[in-house]
């Protein structure tokens, strides 16, 4: 078989997979980093904020749903 024509494969070694495909999570798989599962972020609406305070409470609130799906570290700035 060559390789010019598979789309998914680990690279010599082993230590990378080239996924040049679809990478389908089933029903029962999970995605990890660090042994953290990867969920989708929950919805955060459009933001109607209408002053600079109300702006910063949407962007914190969206921060929050990132961190809560394990897409952004939970750390101190």
């Amino acid at each position: 078989m060559s390789m010019g024509n598979v789309k998914n494969y680990m690279e010599q070694g082993g230590g990378k997979w080239v996924v040049g495909g679809t990478l389908e999570i089933a029903t029962d798989g999970e995605l990890t980093i660090d042994g953290k599962p990867l969920t989708r972020a929950a919805n955060q609406a459009d933001s109607m904020a209408a002053t600079i305070a109300d702006l910063k409470t949407d962007f914190n609130a969206l921060l929050a749903k990132l961190q809560a799906a394990g897409l952004m570290d939970q750390g101190n700035g």
